[in-house]
């Protein structure tokens, strides 16, 4: 499983740009709330810990135990349901507690299943478009999500549909079979937005209609659409260079108390607030930075299952930072969703790292395969 690596291969790049956007989360998070500040510390020497032995295992020996991280993902998403056993918070049960600690697998399960669907796909990939795989595929990812949404959790519902989209594009789906499909999704998605707007669609909760409605119309819906105007607000009045970290002004919306669990699913907030424009601007590149490098990994690899891989965790990050930062810049509702890297959160932080242990991994057979390729080629010259 453990394999010999130059050193030379390790993508260095990638981490860098992990550990100063954690860094910068890290920062915001004191200044939102310090009590919290020293858990997000320790997380961050865990991750790296993990990512580094992650990274150095081989990834096409954990893509041959894909049925075991498939189950695991089943057992983890149905544990949270089982009274008992799942913490309720806000309406929604998403937690389990072990310890002392929270444990929410729906993070963790986001990456087992870029695997599971990396082996699949690697597997089946000669007959991907024939009915029998598509449809297998479609239960297979039915499955958890459909757990998911018991909890209730709508915005990692959406996140894992838009990685498993990805991951089945990568894969080589046809386009005989994706141009029928946005026929019909597209007016699906219309249709479905009138539903929820009218309050008549079938599979949203109370508070998902009102999320839905306040941010459609603010003036409207007040007091469910305060949260992300005040984090609007905010935002705009760090202007350039921010308040500063730790201030004590009193027209900071946070020290007013005017932001509810700012360090987690508004964490971007706080960089806004008190980071100003330019922090803002440095977390964005920092996330464009890292997908880039997951595609760029990707791009190089020795294998799909290699490529899909990288190409998972890229489009994990890019579309859950899309959708955070959517949300507390008012461009989409308001749900509950980490900032990957920055927002407050062990299991969230720690399974990313995971992640960038794979694409690491992934870098580092690439140049191992080129290596052994050349040597077959003078061989046979």
């Amino acid at each position: 499983m453990f394999k010999q690596y130059k050193i030379k291969d390790y993508r260095f790049r990638l981490v860098a740009y992990v550990v100063l956007l954690t860094i910068i989360g890290i920062l915001a998070i004191g200044s939102a709330k310090e009590s919290v500040q020293s858990k997000q510390i320790m997380g961050l020497f865990a991750g790296l810990i993990i990512m580094v032995v992650v990274s150095l295992l081989d990834y096409k020996v954990i893509l041959k135990f894909r049925r075991i991280w498939y189950v695991g993902i089943v057992v983890l998403l149905g544990l949270v349901l089982v009274p008992g056993v799942g913490k309720e918070s806000g309406g929604a049960t998403r937690w389990i507690l072990i310890g002392g600690f929270q444990f929410q697998p729906s993070e963790l399960c986001k990456i087992l299943l870029i695997v599971f669907f990396a082996a699949f796909f690697m597997r089946y990939r000669e007959t991907l478009n024939t009915w029998k795989i598509l449809l297998s595929s479609i239960i297979l990812i039915a499955i958890p999500l459909g757990l998911i949404v018991k909890e209730p959790d709508l915005s990692t519902t959406i996140v894992v549909v838009l990685v498993f989209v990805t991951l089945i594009y990568i894969a080589g789906l046809s386009y005989k079979i994706i141009l029928p499909i946005l026929i019909v999704a597209i007016p699906a998605a219309i249709i479905s937005l009138v539903l929820m707007l009218r309050e008549q669609f079938p599979f949203l909760q109370p508070y998902q209609y009102s999320r839905i409605l306040s941010w459609w119309d603010p003036d409207t819906y007040t007091d469910t659409s305060r949260q992300q105007q005040n984090s609007i607000i905010a935002i705009g009045s760090g202007q350039l260079w921010g308040k500063g970290l730790n201030n004590s002004s009193i027209t900071s919306l946070k020290n007013g108390n005017y932001l509810s669990e700012p360090q987690t699913d508004f964490i971007f907030t706080i960089i806004g607030e008190e980071l100003g424009f330019v922090g803002c601007v440095l977390v964005v590149i920092l996330i464009m930075l890292i997908v880039f490098e997951c595609i760029w990994v990707g791009k190089n690899a020795r294998d799909l299952g290699g490529r899909l891989i990288c190409c998972g965790i890229g489009s994990l990050i890019g579309f859950q930072s899309f959708i955070n930062i959517g949300v507390t810049t008012g461009l989409l509702p308001n749900t509950g969703l980490p900032l990957p890297f920055v927002s407050y959160g062990l299991t969230s932080l720690i399974s990313m790292f995971i992640g960038i242990g794979l694409v690491l991994n992934v870098g580092l057979q690439r140049k191992k395969y080129n290596d052994t390729f050349v040597k077959k080629e003078n061989i046979i010259e």
